[in-house]
């Protein structure tokens, strides 16, 4: 797949691992290892392909990660990395990880203990970690969810003052903290390095006692896909959009996985044809 210049680059669309969840996870007889969600993600086309939260890239030495980054290269992918946490000793393990892959966005998460004194505890943690950003050209994206009201996630970002650390959007994940999707896309839009794709809905629980929230297939939930590619994009910013799913354990591996397969089809569809 080659690669467009940067004068020409439209909208980099691709996969992340919560878009294999079940076909990588030891549910499945036939487990996905990082390489063959490379080839996945290759197969369907895409641009780029996150790995995000595996903790088996942890476990990678420097031939296996040189031979990951090789295998992307070859199939014309850009790879991205994910974890969670702000520790500094965490991500400097991380950006070190990232760099062997040639991996230039790093997802994370900043966990409810790390601003338990406020939010300057997450700054100073943070600035810890920017000057290795800085030197390996890597940048933080923080994913919007429950566990911090997007202003505070907001507040560090714009404390850090750098284009190197901004916003992981996934409006679907703060819902349960009561905040609605086109309230964090409008608010964090400016600020976005990284954005995660996923539908979802609400279900009345069996017995019409309170609902379930979960993942949709793309296009049959509540999220508002114009909206957010349009805040996102409308000023030229052009971070990847990234598939993923909250799918539910359909009660077998072959059905759980056909599911999965279809829903990652049917948002990098929806994805193409608004690019």
């Amino acid at each position: 797949m080659a690669q467009a210049s940067s004068s020409e680059r439209r909208m980099d669309i691709g996969i992340g691992s919560y878009a294999l969840f079940w076909e990588g996870s030891e549910r499945n007889p036939d487990r996905l290892g990082i390489a063959d969600m490379i080839d996945r993600a290759a197969q369907l086309d895409c641009d780029v392909f996150q790995i995000c939260d595996d903790a088996r890239i942890e476990d990678a030495d420097a031939d296996e990660l040189a031979a990951l980054r090789e295998r992307a290269a070859r199939h014309g992918l850009r790879l991205e990395l994910g974890t969670r946490t702000i520790d500094p000793d965490h991500l400097a393990r991380y950006v070190a990880i990232a760099r062997a892959l040639d991996a230039r966005v790093l997802r994370s998460m900043i966990q409810t203990h790390e601003v338990s004194g406020g939010i300057e505890q997450a700054v100073l943690a943070l600035r810890t970690t920017l000057p290795l950003l800085e030197s390996a050209g890597i940048a933080l994206a923080l994913e919007t969810y429950e566990q911090l009201p997007t202003e505070d996630l907001l507040r560090v970002v714009r404390t850090l003052d750098s284009p190197l650390v901004g916003i992981c959007l996934d409006p679907g994940n703060c819902v349960s903290a009561l905040e609605h999707p086109d309230d964090v896309i409008d608010a964090v839009a400016p600020f976005t390095l990284d954005l995660h794709v996923k539908d979802f809905h609400f279900a009345r629980q069996e017995g019409w006692v309170g609902f379930t929230f979960s993942g949709a297939r793309m296009g049959e939930g509540l999220l508002d896909l114009d909206h957010e590619l349009d805040a996102v994009y409308r000023e030229g910013r052009r971070p990847a959009a990234i598939a993923e799913h909250w799918l539910p354990w359909q009660g077998d591996a072959a059905t759980t996985i056909a599911r999965e397969r279809d829903w990652t089809e049917a948002t990098l569809a929806a994805l193409r044809a608004r690019r």
